[in-house]
């Protein structure tokens, strides 16, 4: 919660909408409410399913957090999260990049971005083999790059030691992946689209 309320606070911050801010927003309603018999009885296998993948992703500290949280920070923390986008088209520099959680699923070159589904930009792995756009490249986040690195070797994952794990931003085909593994002990990987200079914590 710390972090989106540093966020909230940015003018230059423009939030990208990923799987665990859709889980926390269908979540979070039902956790600003008293807990009673009543409102327990209310609680649907759909919502409790989702509420228990978000809890199994991370979510019980957010929780935690959200739950310790001012009534009014609460609401605020919740109309922040709901105005993130799906996906954005910006310019820098003299480049096109769109901006999306996880990448384009069931992709066709002259489809509009307007119409993917949020399943198809929130839930699916990328494919660093395809090249998305002629003109324009994909920002992603979501999986960790030492992923890509590891197919880029044509091992798996789970052959690498801790030392090959190339944590860092991944670049090919016009796709730029910035995920660099934070909260699987890996970097924080940060991209300046203006000069395309990478920063790690």
């Amino acid at each position: 919660m710390k972090i989106l309320k540093d966020m909230m606070l940015r003018t230059n911050v423009y939030p990208i909408l990923g799987n665990h801010e859709y889980m926390a927003i269908n979540a979070i309603p039902w956790l600003m409410q008293e807990i009673t018999e009543e409102t327990v009885e209310k609680i649907d296998s759909e919502m409790m399913q989702g509420l228990i993948e978000w809890m199994n992703v991370g979510g019980s500290s957010s929780i935690i957090e959200f739950r310790g949280l001012s009534r009014d920070e609460q609401e605020a923390i919740l109309d922040y999260l709901s105005e993130f986008e799906l996906y954005d088209v910006v310019e820098a520099g003299d480049k096109e990049y769109v901006l999306v959680h996880v990448g384009l699923d069931n992709f066709v070159q002259e489809r509009s971005l307007s119409d993917y589904d949020l399943s198809e930009i929130l839930f699916h792995k990328p494919d660093y083999e395809i090249r998305y756009f002629k003109e324009k490249y994909l920002v992603t986040g979501h999986t960790p790059t030492r992923v890509a690195y590891a197919a880029e070797r044509g091992v798996l994952l789970e052959e690498l030691t801790s030392e090959e794990y190339q944590d860092v931003i991944f670049k090919k085909n016009n796709h730029i992946a910035i995920d660099c593994g934070a909260s699987f002990g890996g970097k924080l990987g940060c991209i300046c689209l203006d000069t395309l200079e990478e920063y790690y914590v």
